[in-house]
């Protein structure tokens, strides 16, 4: 408990100095809602041509859109600082977080606050709600509770590979977390049905890096939808298992870290 206090309160900081310039703090919240207008537009366009999509209505895609969106809005909003792990390496800076009683990841996750995951958490929750409200789901308590259960895990996993791509720039030692960037452009697959792209693409993104278990397989099983809908009923287990593995990966590169000049 001491711990989670903490880091609210340094992402309170951040959040007290970004609101000292407002202007700015409104142009990226819209900036960020307007790019998730876009993809609903685009979304509707396509949907306008191919009523359906491989067995996928537009609402259910939207809801993959959403549930895309909520993550990636948790992951900037509470843990943005990790994408400047690769510069705090490249300079030498992680020497201070290191002789601080507080976890070195977390110390790195809060040193900065994605204002513009504010914005991508409430557009991505109404598109799940809309999708949601335009689906014949029958909800009972079990199936709420799984349902949010099923969210919760689909953003760790999000977290998670986070995570684990960017620790890798331990072993790059570059300025620039462009492996960690280039596999959170492969996250954008999953905002589209698994079914519809060939065999190795679902290998790579159900196995290799899981982002189809932040959408496709949690929306299959609450929707009924597809043949593989029970996968979703792992999405938990796969939770775990990415917690573990990222928390592994940042561990094992820490270790390698030799600061500046060396």
């Amino acid at each position: 408990m001491r711990t989670a206090r903490l880091y609210l309160r340094l992402l309170g900081a951040h959040f007290r100095s970004m609101m000292e310039y407002e202007t700015d703090f409104l142009i990226l919240a819209g900036a960020t809602v307007l790019m998730q207008v876009v993809n609903v537009v685009f979304l509707s366009a396509l949907f306008a041509k191919v009523p359906v999509l491989n067995g996928w209505t537009f609402w259910s895609v939207l809801m993959m859109f959403g549930a895309v969106a909520l993550a990636e809005g948790v992951g900037s909003l509470f843990f943005d600082g990790m994408w400047n792990l690769a510069w705090h390496i490249n300079r030498g800076e992680l020497d201070y977080y290191l002789v601080r009683p507080y976890p070195v990841a977390l110390q790195v996750s809060s040193a900065a606050l994605g204002i513009n995951g504010l914005s991508n958490i409430v557009t991505g929750g109404l598109m799940i709600g809309a999708g949601l409200a335009h689906s014949a789901v029958e909800w009972t308590p079990w199936r709420i509770a799984l349902g949010v259960l099923l969210l919760i895990s689909s953003v760790v996993i999000k977290l998670s590979i986070n995570l684990a791509t960017n620790a890798v720039c331990f072993w790059l030692n570059s300025p620039s977390p462009m492996f960690a960037f280039a596999m959170h452009q492969v996250g954008d697959l999953a905002r589209f049905p698994l079914s519809i792209y060939p065999f190795a693409l679902k290998a790579v993104l159900g196995v290799v890096l899981p982002f189809a278990f932040i959408s496709f397989f949690p929306i299959a099983y609450l929707l009924d939808t597809g043949s593989s809908q029970w996968v979703g009923l792992l999405t938990p287990l796969v939770a775990v298992y990415c917690a573990g593995m990222a928390a592994l990966v940042f561990r094992r590169g820490l270790r390698r870290y030799e600061s500046a000049g060396n």
